[in-house]
């Protein structure tokens, strides 16, 4: 464990290179419909299809390479991961940029899911740097700079994008550029070479990393309910801009505002929310809590009549964000100090699995029901289907809790033995 000060600042780091990276990502929601509309010279219900599949590409390629990445931040350190990741990130927004054909598209976001995204190694970091009682906080902490780059990302995507869709990416592409040079000259590395484990093959791909899970008690059914949420709340990046186009003649400005008050209101509960609400509940209490209220506001999505109602229904949502660093935390409980890369490695192939699955599924459900019926229609029918998939999370995880209730408790101590 490094001193305080260290620590403090480390955790800083953290929230910066998360929060820069989630601006990046966040310029690009609202004038995604308008460029891929442009360049494939497509309706509205088609690009919604095709955009699906992009979604499909990157995080088919981060299933992949994802338990690699956290295999290798524990044998070589975190700082190289975070590092290529964040460069990775530049590279797929100048594709994109300069993109003549839906090819070069898909050719961005391949590579953009080979790099992995900083959260994962980023996560790693934290639980290298904390003690196991105050990881749910810390966590918390990223989902905050998710949040509060959800809130500026949006907003200035939607302004850049009246000036042409591919202005975003330029700008997102400068961002990830900064956001790389930031971390090469200040970011010190967290897992000491004498605590860092020899690289395995067979532990660094989805399968073998699966396989290490069966090893830790809990975390293989814990993974199952993540996979679940992931799945259903895949709808929003898959559709939301797509959505309200369609439903509500939202503007890229709006669709920028939108995600904003999103990005606001998850920042307030995973930073300042989570930790409280953790220490009153316990981390069991708060997943229900979220994935209940997550359940809840799909139905009201579905049938949402305008835009004054889907932001008082992101308001009640809010304490679903709660969930992911909840859920994080029982998770990391059950796994020693020299496999919190490798942990993080998995949880972050669950949630790509999950977006694998859910963003063409959310996709194509609302693509088809646009083109044969209307708005309304393929709002109901995606949101309430992401409604079911999240309340069978919350069922696995009510018969997961009652099950553990029910088995001996096993020290952590016995675990890294």
């Amino acid at each position: 464990m490094t001193e305080e000060p260290t620590r403090r600042l480390a955790v800083v780091f953290i929230f910066v290179t998360v929060f820069l990276d989630m601006v990046g990502i966040g310029l690009i929601f609202p004038v995604l419909p308008n460029i891929v509309q442009v360049i494939g010279d497509m309706n509205l219900a088609e690009a919604t299809l095709v955009s699906g599949w992009l979604f499909f590409a990157y995080t088919g390629m981060q299933i992949l390479f994802g338990p690699l990445m956290g295999s290798l931040s524990d044998t070589h350190g975190r700082r190289p991961l975070l590092l290529l990741s964040v460069f990775g990130l530049a590279v797929d927004y100048l594709l994109t940029a300069f993109a003549p054909t839906l090819l070069w598209l898909f050719v961005g976001r391949v590579f953009a899911g080979i790099c992995g995204a900083s959260y994962t190694t980023a996560n790693a970091y934290l639980a290298d740097i904390t003690a196991p009682e105050d990881r749910a906080r810390v966590f918390g902490y990223v989902g905050a700079a998710v949040g509060l780059g959800f809130i500026i990302g949006p907003a200035i995507g939607g302004f850049l994008g009246e000036f042409g869709p591919r202005v975003p990416f330029f700008a997102a592409a400068f961002i990830s550029i900064l956001n790389f040079t930031y971390g090469y000259l200040i970011l010190p590395e967290s897992l000491p070479v004498e605590t860092r484990r020899p690289f395995s093959l067979a532990r660094s791909n989805p399968f073998g990393t699966l396989k290490v899970f069966m090893s830790y008690r809990q975390v293989l059914p814990l993974c199952a309910v993540l996979f679940l949420y992931y799945t259903a709340i895949s709808i929003y990046p898959a559709i939301w801009a797509f959505w309200g186009i369609a439903r509500y003649q939202w503007t890229e400005f709006t669709i920028g505002l939108t995600l904003a008050f999103f990005g606001l209101l998850m920042a307030i509960t995973a930073g300042f929310l989570t930790g409280p609400t953790v220490k009153w509940l316990g981390e069991s209490r708060t997943v229900i809590l979220g994935l209940t209220v997550a359940v809840i506001a799909d139905v009201c999505f579905a049938y949402a009549p305008g835009t004054s109602a889907v932001l008082l229904i992101t308001l009640i949502n809010a304490p679903e964000g709660m969930a992911d660093p909840a859920l994080t935390a029982l998770m990391s409980k059950e796994t020693p100090a020299n496999a919190q890369g490798e942990l993080q490695g998995g949880i972050a192939s669950a949630k790509n699995v999950a977006m694998l699955v859910g963003s063409p599924l959310f996709a194509q459900i609302f693509g088809i029901f646009l083109i044969e019926g209307t708005p309304a229609q393929a709002s109901q029918a995606s949101f309430l289907t992401a409604a079911i998939i999240c309340a069978a999370a919350l069922l696995v995880f009510l018969w997961q809790r009652r099950h553990r209730k029910h088995q001996p408790q096993i020290g952590m101590s016995e675990i890294e033995s």
